[in-house]
C-alpha cells in the first residue's frame, strides 16, 4: 500500500505526506486548482525588477541650472582667490629679501666710504681731544728707562678708563612722522670700540631711552645741576626704553634695528632727549657702559629722515627721582636702621595697575648683607611709605658701611614683571654722603632724615 499512496510536495520545502488511497483522486484535484489559481494571480517578477532599475535611472538633481552654476562660479572665484592670495606672499617674500640684501650692500658701502671721509647729512660733529693728555701719553712711550711710579700707573689706569669709555662713534638716523604723530629711531653702526680685555671678546649693543624733561627737584648734595652751581636739577621721566640685538666678537658692529613710538601732544619734541648708551653684555646682567650718546630733539629738525654719526661720551646718570631717607645707629645693639619715608617720581600718566617698592641692602668691610625689600605702594606723584627696616651689623667700624636703595616698579597684576627707576648709594666712602653720615653719627640713637636723589 505504501507503493500506491501519492507523495505531495509544496514549492517552498518538500514535504512528504501519507495519505490513503481512497481520498487521493480528490485531493489531488483541489491541490491542482490551488496551484492554477495562484499562478494566474502572480504578477511576473522580471518586468518588476526591470521597470524599478529603470526609474532609478530617471533620477536627478533636485535643483535647477541656475542654481548648479552659480555654485561652479563660487567655487571658480574661491580657488582665484587662493591663487592671487599664494602669489601676492611669494612676491611679498622675494621683495622683502631683495630689500634687505639692497640695505646691507648700502651699510657694507657706507663703512668702505666712512673710512676715507666722513660726510653727515646733519649738522657735523666735532670731537675735542686734550692737547696735553697726549702729550703726556706720548712722553710716558718715549721714556723707556724708568719705570712707571705707583702714581704713574694710576694716571695710567684712569686714563684706560677713560679711553674704553669714550672711543667710538655711533651712527644713527631719526625721524618724526607729524601726519602719524610717530618717533623712528634707527642705530645703523657703532665704529672704533676698544676691549683691552683678554679673556673674553666684546660683545657690544645699545640700549636707547626717550627721556622728558618734568619737573624741578629739591636741592640735594648728591645731585648737582650740569649748567651751573646753585640751580636745583631736573628730575627725567623714562617715556621709552629700547635695546638692540648682541653682535658678538666686533668692535664695530652693524645694527640697523628700528624703533618707533606714538608721541602724546603734551610732550613736546624740545623737552625730550634721547639717551643712547653702548654697552657691553654680560651673562650676569653687569653690563659695561662703554659710552652714551644724548641728542636734544628739539634742536634738530626731524620732520624728515636725519642721519647722523656722534662721538661716544663718558656716561653721566640722570636724577629720576627723590628719596627721604631717615638713619639711625644703636650702638649697644650694634644695629642700623634705615627708614624709606616717601619717594618722589614724575609721572606723565597715573596708572592705576602700577605700585613701587624699595630694595635696600648694606655692605660691610665688604660682605654684603640679606637684603630687604618695602610692601608694594601704589604709585603717585609722592609715594608714602613710612617703613623702617633694620640691620644687624657685625664687628667692622661703621666707616666701613654702605647703603644701597633700588626703587622698582612694579605690576599688580603681574607681579613678576619688574621696572628699574633708579638707584641711590650712601655711606662714609662717598664723599656726596658724609653730610647725612656726620648727622647720624652725631645723633647716636636719634633717626636723621634728608632728601637724597634715585639716579639711572
Amino acid at each position: 500500500m505504501a507503493a500506491n499512496r501519492p507523495i505531495l510536495w509544496s514549492q517552498s520545502s518538500l514535504t512528504y505526506i501519507r495519505v490513503p488511497s481512497s481520498a487521493s483522486v480528490i485531493l489531488q484535484r483541489h491541490i491542482l486548482a490551488t496551484c492554477s489559481w495562484r499562478v494566474r494571480s502572480r504578477p511576473m517578477d522580471y518586468p518588476a525588477n526591470e521597470r524599478l532599475l529603470s526609474t532609478a535611472g530617471d533620477l536627478r538633481m533636485p535643483f535647477s541650472d541656475t542654481v548648479k552654476y552659480s555654485i561652479l562660479g563660487i567655487s571658480v572665484a574661491l580657488l582665484l582667490l587662493a591663487l592671487g592670495i599664494l602669489v601676492w606672499q611669494a612676491f611679498r617674500c622675494c621683495t622683502t629679501i631683495t630689500r634687505q640684501d639692497a640695505v646691507n650692500r648700502d651699510l657694507l658701502c657706507s663703512v668702505e666710504k666712512s673710512r676715507t671721509r666722513r660726510s653727515y647729512s646733519g649738522a657735523p660733529c666735532t670731537r675735542m681731544e686734550n692737547v696735553s693728555t697726549e702729550v703726556r701719553r706720548l712722553s710716558r712711550c718715549l721714556s723707556g728707562a724708568s719705570y712707571p711710579t705707583s702714581e704713574s700707573r694710576q694716571v695710567d689706569g684712569e686714563e684706560q678708563d677713560t679711553i674704553k669709555k669714550v672711543d667710538g662713534t655711533i651712527r644713527f638716523s631719526i625721524y618724526y612722522d607729524q601726519l602719524q604723530s610717530q618717533l623712528v629711531v634707527t642705530v645703523l653702526q657703532v665704529e672704533g670700540l676698544l676691549w683691552p680685555s683678554q679673556t673674553c671678546s666684546l660683545q657690544p649693543f645699545v640700549k636707547l631711552r626717550l627721556m622728558w624733561a618734568g619737573s624741578v627737584g629739591v636741592e640735594v648734595d648728591d645731585c648737582t645741576d650740569k649748567e651751573g652751581e646753585g640751580t636745583a636739577p631736573i628730575l627725567w621721566t623714562v617715556l621709552q626704553e629700547w635695546r638692540t640685538r648682541i653682535v658678538k666678537g666686533s668692535c664695530n658692529p652693524l645694527f640697523g634695528d628700528q624703533f618707533s613710538c606714538i608721541m602724546q601732544e603734551d610732550k613736546e619734541l624740545h623737552h625730550i632727549n634721547l639717551k643712547m648708551e653702548v654697552r657691553h653684555f654680560d651673562k650676569f646682567s653687569r653690563h659695561t657702559v662703554l659710552g652714551e650718546v644724548r641728542v636734544p630733539l628739539g634742536q634738530l629738525n626731524i620732520s624728515y629722515p636725519l642721519e647722523l654719526q656722534e662721538d661716544l661720551k663718558t656716561p653721566q646718570k640722570d636724577l629720576v627721582g627723590e628719596v627721604l631717607l631717615t638713619l639711625k645707629f644703636l650702638p649697644t645693639s650694634q644695629r642700623l636702621e634705615v627708614g624709606l619715608l616717601k619717594v618722589r617720581t614724575v609721572l606723565t600718566e597715573i596708572y592705576s595697575d602700577r605700585a613701587l617698592y624699595a630694595r635696600i641692602s648694606v655692605q660691610c668691610n665688604q660682605h654684603k648683607l640679606r637684603y630687604q625689600k618695602t610692601s608694594a605702594v601704589a604709585h603717585s606723584l609722592v609715594t608714602v611709605f613710612n617703613e623702617v627696616l633694620m640691620f644687624s651689623l657685625p664687628e667692622c667700624p661703621l666707616e666701613q658701611c654702605k647703603i644701597s636703595v633700588s626703587v622698582y616698579e612694579t605690576h599688580i597684576t603681574r607681579k613678576l614683571s619688574k621696572n628699574l627707576i633708579g638707584q641711590l648709594t650712601l655711606g662714609k666712602e662717598r664723599n656726596s654722603q658724609d653730610k647725612h653720615w656726620s648727622l647720624m653719627m652725631c645723633s647716636v640713637r636719634q633717626p636723621i632724615a634728608k632728601w637724597h636723589g634715585i639716579l639711572i
